[in-house]
C-alpha cells in the first residue's frame, strides 16, 4: 500500500533557520519539496562529483577485501572535509599508479613477445658494429616473397619464420643502398634481456601497489564510508537551503515538505512552543507527492520489481501486492521443473548464511519463486528433466499429473484472469481518481467480459452450463454493453458516447485477444525447459553405451552436470524476463498503470 502523506509549510526567521534545520534533521520524517533545480548549483554539483569519487573508491576497496577475507577492517575515523578529500586523492593516486604500471607491463609483454621472434640479441653489439662502420637493418616480409639472393647482395641473415612471415636482418657497410621489397619494422627501444628486466620491475612495483591498496582497504574502507555519509549530510543540508523560498527581504524562510500522516502528530509536538510557524496544507492537483510503500513480509520482497519499472503516483494503487502472487506463479510455470526449483530453494538457504543482510531479501524472494517451481514441476511431473509419468513407481498417480494440453489451457486461463483483474483495478482506480460515475463504464466492461467468458469460454472447455445460466450471462453482457456504450463519458452527448463505445469495443476485442495469447509463452517456455532437461538425460545414457561402468559414470556425470547447468541458466533467465514482460506490458496496460512516482526520502542524518 501507499502510505498516506501530509503536506506542511514552515515559516522561520532567518536567524533561527539553522537550528530549525537541525530539528528537522533530528526528526528525520520531512521530505523536502523541491522547487528549484540543482543542475545550476555549483556547490551541490561539486558535492555530487565528490561523492561519485568516493563511491568509486569504496567499490574498489570492497573488491580488494573480497580477495583478502582474513583482513580485519579498522574502525571508521572522523575526518574533516579537507582530510577526507586528501585521503581520496591519495587512494586515487595509488589507483592511477597501478593503471600506469599495468599499461607499462602490457607494453613490455608485447615487446617481449615480438622480440622473441628475433632472438636474444643485444643493442650494444649492434652499436659496436655501427662504430666499426657497419649497419644492421631489420626486415620482415611474407615468406613466399623472400629472395635468397638478398643474402648475397646485402649480407641478409634469416632469423625466423613464423605464421608465413619471414624475419631477417642485413649487415652492410654504412651508406650501402638497400633495395629490398620488405618492410622495416619499428623495433622496441629495449632488447630482450633489458625488456625482461623492465617486466620484472613493473611486476614488482605492481605487487607493492597492490599490497599498499590492500592495506588501505583494511585501514580506510570504513573511514571512506563515513566520509561519504558526511558528504551526503552536507549535500542534504545545502539542498534544503536551496529549496527554501526567501520572503520579506530574506528575513523569512519558507520551506514546504511532506510527512507521513502517521508521523505528523509527533512532528507538531516537536515544533510546538518554538519560534517556528508551521501549517498543514491541502494536497493540490499536480503536487508530486513522494511515495512510501508499506507491504506485508511477502509482498515487500517484490518491491524491487515495482521500482525496476516505476513507483506508482500518489493517486494510484500500489501494484506490488496485486501482481506478486501472479509473478510467483508465472515464474513457476516458466521454470517448470521441480528439481530445479528445489535446487534454487536450497542454494538460497545456504547463501543466506554468507551474504550481507541487505541481500537476504532477494534470496528470500528466490526461495518463494523456487517453491512455485517445485509445486508446478510436481504437478506437471518434471524433476531434473525426468518425466515422472514414465517412472513405474508413480504409475498409480500418473493420471493426476497435468498434461501439456491442460498446461497450455491453464496458461491462457490464468492470463485471462490477470487481465480481467487488471481491468477491475483500472476501474477501481478511476473511481478513486474521478468519482463513481466515471467508473461505471469500466466496471460494465468487466461484467461484459466475465459474462461472455462464462457463457462462451466454459463450454469450449467441455464444461456444460444450464441453459438458464447461459441466458443470464448473455443478459448481463447485454446490459453491460448498453451501459458501456451510453455512459462512458458522463455529461456528454449520447451519440458521442455511442461512438466512443464502438471505438472502445474494437480496442477491447483486439487488445484482449492479443494480450491473452501472450500468456501462451508461460506454457511454451516451461515445456521447453523440461524437454531440454530430458534431452540431456537421454544424451547422457545413449552417448555412454558400451563404456565400462566407471568410465560411463564419469562421462554421464559430466554430460548431466554441463547439460543441466546450461538448461538451468536458460530457465532462470527466461523465467525472470518473460514474467516481467507479462507484468509490465499486459498487466500494467490493462490496469492502466501510470507510474512516475518519486521515492520518499526524508531529510535526516545519513
Amino acid at each position: 500500500m501507499i502510505v498516506k502523506m501530509s503536506k506542511y509549510a514552515f515559516l522561520v526567521y532567518h536567524k533561527e533557520y539553522d537550528r530549525f534545520l537541525d530539528t528537522l534533521c533530528d526528526l528525520g520524517v520531512v521530505h523536502i519539496q523541491e522547487i528549484n533545480s540543482i543542475a545550476d548549483n555549483e556547490r551541490l554539483q561539486g558535492l555530487l562529483a565528490e561523492r561519485k569519487r568516493v563511491s568509486a573508491l569504496t567499490r574498489c576497496l570492497k573488491g580488494l577485501q573480497a580477495g583478502d577475507k582474513g583482513a580485519l577492517l579498522a574502525p571508521a575515523r572522523h575526518l574533516s572535509k579537507e582530510e577526507g578529500l586528501a585521503l581520496v586523492g591519495e587512494i586515487e593516486a595509488l589507483r592511477e599508479k597501478r593503471a600506469r604500471l599495468e599499461l607499462a607491463r602490457q607494453s613490455v609483454e608485447k615487446d617481449i613477445a615480438y622480440l622473441e621472434l628475433w632472438g636474444d640479441f643485444s643493442y650494444r653489439d649492434i652499436d659496436r658494429l655501427r662504430e666499426a662502420g657497419y649497419e644492421v637493418n631489420f626486415f620482415t616480409c611474407p615468406t613466399a616473397r623472400y629472395e635468397p639472393e638478398w643474402g648475397t647482395l646485402y649480407n641478409a641473415f634469416l632469423v625466423n619464420n613464423f605464421q608465413s612471415v619471414t624475419y631477417f636482418v642485413t649487415v652492410t657497410k654504412k651508406g650501402t643502398a638497400i633495395d629490398i621489397d620488405a618492410e622495416r619494422p619499428k623495433m622496441p627501444a629495449r632488447d630482450l634481456a633489458e625488456s625482461r628486466v623492465e617486466l620484472e620491475r613493473c611486476e614488482r612495483e605492481i605487487r607493492e601497489v597492490d599490497e599498499e591498496s590492500r592495506r588501505r582497504a583494511s585501514a580506510d574502507y570504513n573511514t571512506l564510508l563515513r566520509f561519504d555519509k558526511d558528504l551526503q549530510d552536507e549535500f542534504n543540508r545545502l539542498n534544503a537551503v536551496a529549496q527554501t523560498d526567501r520572503k520579506a527581504d530574506d528575513k523569512l524562510m519558507l520551506l514546504e515538505g511532506w510527512i507521513p500522516t502517521e508521523d505528523a502528530p509527533a512532528l507538531e509536538r516537536a515544533l510546538e512552543g518554538k519560534d517556528y510557524f508551521f501549517m498543514r496544507q491541502e494536497i493540490e492537483e499536480g503536487d508530486n507527492v513522494p511515495i512510501k510503500l508499506r507491504n506485508n513480509a511477502f509482498s515487500r520482497l517484490y518491491e524491487p520489481i515495482t521500482k525496476m519499472f516505476s513507483l506508482p503516483n500518489y493517486t494510484e494503487l500500489d501494484p506490488t501486492p496485486l501482481f506478486a502472487p501472479f509473478f510467483m506463479l508465472f515464474f513457476g510455470l516458466c521454470f517448470g521443473d521441480g528439481g530445479y526449483g528445489l535446487l534454487v530453494v536450497l542454494a538460497c538457504a545456504l547463501m543466506k548464511r554468507k551474504v550481507d543482510a541487505e541481500y537476504r531479501p532477494y534470496l528470500s524472494l528466490f526461495q518463494y519463486l523456487g517453491l512455485a517451481a517445485i509445486i508446478v514441476g510436481t504437478c506437471t511431473g518434471s524433476f531434473f528433466g525426468i518425466a515422472l509419468v514414465d517412472v513405474p513407481a508413480f504409475a498409480a498417480v500418473k493420471d493426476y499429473f497435468v498434461s501439456s494440453d491442460n498446461l497450455m489451457t491453464f496458461s491462457i486461463v490464468i492470463g485471462l484472469v490477470q487481465i480481467i483483474f487488471g481491468k477491475c483495478v483500472a476501474a477501481y482506480k478511476t473511481k478513486l481518481q474521478k468519482g463513481f460515475k466515471y467508473s461505471v463504464a469500466p466496471f460494465a466492461w468487466v461484467f461484459v467480459i466475465v459474462a461472455l467468458v462464462v457463457a462462451l469460454g466454459l463450454p469450449a472447455l467441455n464444461m456444460r452450463l444450464p441453459e438458464s445460466v447461459t441466458t443470464v450471462c448473455f443478459g448481463i453482457a447485454a446490459v453491460g454493453l448498453v451501459v458501456a456504450y451510453l455512459y462512458n463519458s458522463p455529461g456528454k452527448n449520447v451519440f458521442l458516447n455511442f461512438g466512443t463505445g464502438l471505438w472502445n469495443t474494437y480496442n477491447m476485442a483486439s487488445g484482449l485477444l492479443g494480450d491473452t495469447l501472450s500468456y501462451i509463452r508461460l506454457f511454451a517456455i516451461g515445456l521447453t525447459g523440461s524437454i531440454l532437461g530430458g534431452v540431456f538425460n537421454t544424451l547422457a545414457i545413449s552417448m555412454t553405451e558400451g563404456m565400462n561402468i566407471v568410465l560411463r559414470l564419469i562421462c554421464m556425470a559430466i554430460i548431466l552436470l554441463l547439460g543441466h547447468a546450461i538448461n538451468f541458466g536458460l530457465c532462470t533467465i527466461s523465467s525472470l524476463v518473460h514474467p516481467l514482460r507479462l507484468i509490465f506490458v499486459e498487466y500494467y496496460k490493462n490496469a492502466e498503470f501510470e507510474g512516475g512516482g518519486k521515492a520518499y526520502t526524508p531529510f535526516k542524518k545519513a
